[in-house]
C-alpha cells in the first residue's frame, strides 16, 4: 500500500511506515525490552524476530506489514532476573518522531483471544500520569469492540476517560480497521475508526479532573501485552496467569495470537 493510498487527502504528511521494507525501519522505532513490568502483564518485551517482525509482499490484505507476535516461552528470565512465561514486541517512537498535534492513524488487525492486549497509543516525557497518555486503540481479546482513552494527572487507570466502539458482527476487531485521533493540543481529541467519530474528549473534560497535559510532544507506541490489570477487570480470570485463561494461552502456544499493522502515518 502506497502513501496515498493509505491515507488519501488532508495535510501535510509528517511520518509515515507502511512497513514495505523487508524489515524494520530503526531509525523510525526503537524495539523496547522488558526492564519494569506494568499493569501485572504476563508478558516479558524482547527485541527479537520471533515477536517483532514484517510481513513481506501480498498477505493477510497488506502490502507488508509489522507483526507484533506474542510467544510460549515458559522458564524466560531477563537481565533483569525476572521470570516470564511469554515474551512479546513493543515499538515506540521515542527520540526519533515525536509530535505536538495532528491526525495520527494506523492501520490494524487483531487476533481474538480473553486477555490479549494489543494497543496502538502516544505518551508524552516525563513521569507518568503527568506526562499523558493518549490510548488510540485498545483491546484486550474480545472480538466486538475496541476502547480509546485518555490518562493524566487526576484522571489515571480505572480513573481514566475512556469509551467504547461496537463493532458489527461481520467486521469485527479480527478485520482490517483504521484507527485514528484527530489531535488539537489545546482543545480536543476525536477519536475514529474508519473514519467515523465514536469519543470525543474536551479540555474542559479532562480539567474537571486535573490539568491537560495533551499540550507537549508525544511519541507513538505499538504493542501487544498479555493478561494484567485491563483484561482482567473485563474478564475477571485469575488462572492459569491473571487476566490470561488457558484457551487464549493455548492459542498462543499454536502461534495464533499476533497483532498486524499496515500503516501508520501522522498528518499535520
Amino acid at each position: 500500500m502506497t502513501e496515498k493510498q493509505a491515507q488519501p487527502g488532508g495535510g501535510e504528511t509528517i511520518f509515515f511506515d507502511d512497513f514495505a521494507g523487508g524489515e524494520l525501519d530503526r531509525t523510525k522505532w526503537n524495539v523496547v525490552t522488558t526492564g519494569p513490568v506494568s499493569n501485572n502483564e504476563v508478558q516479558a518485551y524482547v527485541d527479537s524476530p520471533e515477536t517483532v517482525y514484517l510481513i513481506p509482499g501480498e498477505a493477510e490484505g497488506a502490502n507488508g506489514a509489522l507483526a507484533l507476535h506474542p510467544r510460549w516461552r515458559p522458564g524466560f528470565r531477563t537481565p533483569q532476573g525476572l521470570g516470564f512465561d511469554f515474551i512479546s514486541g513493543r515499538i515506540n517512537t521515542r527520540d526519533k518522531a515525536q509530535f505536538a498535534s495532528g491526525h495520527v492513524a494506523a492501520r490494524i488487525k487483531l487476533a481474538a483471544g480473553a486477555g490479549l492486549w494489543p494497543a496502538f497509543w502516544m505518551l508524552g516525557a516525563g513521569r507518568w500520569p503527568e506526562c499523558g497518555e493518549i490510548d488510540i486503540m485498545e483491546n484486550v481479546g474480545e472480538a466486538d469492540w475496541a476502547s480509546a482513552a485518555v490518562h493524566g494527572p487526576g484522571y489515571s487507570g480505572d480513573a481514566g476517560l475512556v469509551n467504547y466502539h461496537y463493532f458489527p458482527p461481520d467486521n469485527d476487531a479480527t478485520a482490517w480497521h483504521v484507527y485514528s485521533v484527530d489531535w488539537s493540543p489545546e482543545s480536543e481529541m476525536l477519536f475514529k475508526i474508519d473514519g467515523e467519530l465514536y469519543y470525543r474528549v474536551t479540555r474542559p473534560m479532562a480539567e474537571n479532573f486535573g490539568r491537560w497535559a495533551f499540550d507537549r510532544p508525544m511519541f507513538i507506541l505499538l504493542n501487544f501485552a498479555l493478561g494484567g490489570g485491563y483484561p482482567a477487570k473485563i474478564n475477571g480470570v485469575r488462572e492459569p496467569y491473571f487476566g490470561l485463561p488457558a484457551e487464549t494461552v493455548q492459542a498462543i502456544q499454536r502461534g495464533e495470537a499476533r497483532m498486524l499493522v499496515d500503516w501508520v502515518k501522522v498528518t499535520k
